[in-house]
């Protein structure tokens, strides 16, 4: 009897053993519910591309959208960028956008004008990538274009600049000969007419969006021929370092250029590409982008504006200049509207008319008051 009671115990002893066993190979390997929650998916960034003509840190055009794509980054964390600088307007271009959609990279972003017609042909190939060519007019089922309405605030600076000539001879530096160059120019020169209807644009050709050294050579003959205020169109600040050693004044254009001439620069225009960038993302995100041309003004979120005013800009005037920056915004004002004569004298935009869309964006005339020719782009 007592040898049968042992074998029990023992037996019920060995089973509670080995359910311990397996009730603690149970809890080993299948993990508690929070400690599944607790193991965040591993989320995918959106890769988006950027190619710039210059280098960022030309602190003018360059530089002014990178800080876009700088700020993309901040706004959205769910986005990996990259850039590529230096890029030539030529067949190399095509090279760095056909590599850079096969990395996968779903959104790529060409910068230059020049870019337009490569661009136009990598899109073709890689139908399932988003471009956005800057300053261009193509467009394809995913290349769209944008650009901002800088002439508004070019003529606002124009105003400055026609205020405070004294030999009322302006100079610009200009690169090239395309359509975005050719309405700044004739922007700012109506800008200044419009305060002062003597002023003439004298017009210097670079051959190039950043060169320093022939930016200077060429802020230099202006100042010779008689301008005491410089503009430009170029991406470096070396004309307005040249300007404060020569004893003249200068606007900037696409980033505020203030800190290399204080004692030159009056105010300046500044580009905002930021917000734009975002907008871009977002659309491709939600599938609702479609291949648009964007066209932003100074009402559209700070896209182009101009920068504070120098101190040298009385307060009187800064208030009329910011009277009619708010023209602009509320559409009361238009800086082409008619009329509006080119050189030979010709009427181009008729008394209460202004010029629309599609002759902006391919503007191949200067207005009266313009001293130079345009070259072949």
């Amino acid at each position: 009897m007592k040898k049968i009671n042992k074998i029990g115990v023992l037996t019920l002893v060995l089973a509670m053993i080995l359910s311990v066993l397996l009730s603690g190979c149970s809890q080993e390997s299948k993990p508690s519910t929070n400690e599944q929650a607790s193991k965040p998916a591993t989320e995918e960034k959106i890769k988006v591309a950027f190619v710039y003509v210059g280098p960022v840190g030309d602190f003018g055009y360059t530089y002014a959208q990178d800080q876009g794509r700088k700020y993309l980054e901040s706004q959205m964390k769910n986005v990996e960028t990259t850039f590529v600088e230096n890029v030539p307007e030529t067949a190399d271009a095509e090279r760095v956008f056909t590599d850079l959609a096969q990395k996968g990279n779903k959104i790529i972003i060409g910068t230059s004008y020049g870019y337009m017609d490569y661009m136009v042909n990598v899109s073709k190939k890689f139908p399932d990538v988003v471009f956005e060519h800057c300053s261009g007019y193509k467009t394809t089922d995913n290349l769209g274009t944008y650009f901002n309405r800088d002439y508004q605030a070019r003529y606002l600076t124009g105003m400055v600049a026609g205020k405070y000539t004294k030999s009322n001879v302006l100079g610009f530096l200009a690169p090239f000969g395309t359509p975005e160059v050719i309405r700044n120019i004739d922007a700012f020169t109506l800008g200044a007419q419009s305060i002062n209807p003597k002023v003439q644009v004298k017009v210097v050709w670079t051959n190039s969006w950043n060169d320093p050294a022939t930016e200077k050579t060429a802020a230099n003959s202006l100042i010779d021929a008689g301008a005491d205020v410089l503009a430009m169109h170029v991406d470096s600040p070396t004309f307005a370092q040249t300007a404060q050693d020569r004893g003249v004044l200068a606007v900037g254009h696409d980033s505020d250029m203030s800190k290399f001439a204080p004692n030159s620069i009056l105010v300046g225009d500044v580009s905002n590409w930021g917000p734009y960038f975002v907008q871009v993302v977002k659309e491709v995100m939600d599938k609702t982008w479609k291949p648009t041309q964007y066209f932003g003004g100074i009402k559209d979120g700070g896209i182009i504006d101009i920068t504070p005013f120098s101190d040298k800009v009385d307060k009187d005037f800064q208030a009329t200049v910011n009277a009619k920056k708010q023209d602009i915004m509320n559409g009361k004002f238009d800086p082409f509207s008619g009329p509006i004569y080119d050189q030979s004298g010709t009427l181009k935009v008729k008394d209460g008319d202004k010029a629309p869309d599609d002759v902006l964006l391919s503007i191949n005339w200067f207005v009266k008051g313009v001293s130079g020719s345009i070259p072949k782009s």
